[in-house]
């Protein structure tokens, strides 16, 4: 595998990183008119359809498509677009999501046994500091509530990178590679249900024909980008840049996502950007940085890490 993007490819990842973090404010404006569980059951319903007509279902057992449609759809995008409805700020909220990054590393070292490495426990902690600052600042363009569920939506991108991971094991197992694009059409079969009953009744009837009323077309034209811009371009773009490059050549462009997502909340809808968010920012990316560029030094005979 090359480990330096092309020109071509660089360009594709930059595309990606910036529709991941200003689709923060995007979605912001979604929530003005829709309900929070129906938003998302619409931003599924419209990645399943029509698309399953045309992109064949992957072959690998139906509980990846099943796990990786419940953990992204209803935990990470559930819990993300309730947080996001007053109880978090866009900017605030794609930074803290970011610690997928150690949920991702922790489900690794439970399903696959790995040893977590001195780096990642500093890295962890820096990131941890940078979640204090937000938490003694509640109220303050995020309450805990909001930050207790973006971090569950963490948690859940988490989840649905492990099965991804392991669908593409049983995959090449089989003989064959995954299509990460057929699998997020299909395991939104499995996001839709589950978001729709909740939205019905938590949200209520009342209240999903009163967001669908006032839906215009600046509402459908959100839930679209949602659907085709977010979830189809970036994550089938994202899997095919990690199926053409190693991991840790693209994994972190992924913290250009808060840069672009402070800029357009500051932008577009005026998030200001006092020093207490400044830092925890700093703090959050340097624990992200280190967790995702450290690379350990090579013992010269052995070959083995110092």
């Amino acid at each position: 595998m090359p480990t330096r993007l092309s020109l071509k490819d660089a360009s594709l990842a930059l595309a990606v990183t910036l529709v991941w973090g200003t689709n923060f404010v995007v979605i912001r404006l979604g929530l003005d008119v829709l309900p929070a569980l129906l938003f998302a059951c619409l931003r599924f319903l419209f990645v399943l359809l029509p698309a399953c007509l045309f992109i064949p279902r992957p072959r690998v057992p139906w509980r990846f498509l099943v796990l990786y449609g419940g953990s992204l759809g209803l935990i990470q995008f559930g819990l993300l677009f309730i947080a996001m409805k007053g109880m978090i700020s866009p900017g605030l909220a794609s930074l803290v999501v970011q610690m997928q990054v150690f949920f991702t590393v922790g489900i690794a070292m439970w399903r696959q046994s790995e040893k977590v490495a001195p780096h990642q426990l500093a890295a962890f902690a820096l990131a941890l500091a940078g979640m204090a600052v937000i938490a003694v600042h509640n109220g303050h363009g995020a309450t805990i509530a909001g930050l207790a569920l973006v971090l569950g939506a963490g948690l859940g991108w988490a989840i649905s990178n492990q099965a991804a991971r392991e669908a593409s094991r049983a995959a090449r197992a089989a003989g064959r590679d995954l299509n990460m694009l057929a699998l997020v059409v299909w395991s939104s079969l499995f996001a839709v249900p589950p978001l729709a009953a909740l939205s019905l009744l938590l949200e209520g009837p009342a209240a999903i024909l009163h967001g669908l009323s006032h839906a215009g077309i600046g509402t459908w034209a959100v839930v679209a980008w949602q659907s085709v811009g977010n979830t189809m371009f970036g994550y089938g773009v994202w899997a095919i840049l990690l199926a053409r490059y190693p991991a840790a050549t693209v994994s972190p462009l992924s913290l250009l996502v808060p840069v672009f997502g402070f800029a357009a909340s500051a932008a577009w809808l005026g998030e200001p950007l006092p020093l207490w968010k400044i830092g925890a920012t700093l703090l959050i990316m340097a624990g992200l940085a280190i967790n995702l560029l450290w690379r350990p030094r090579r013992a010269a005979v052995t070959g083995e890490a110092c």
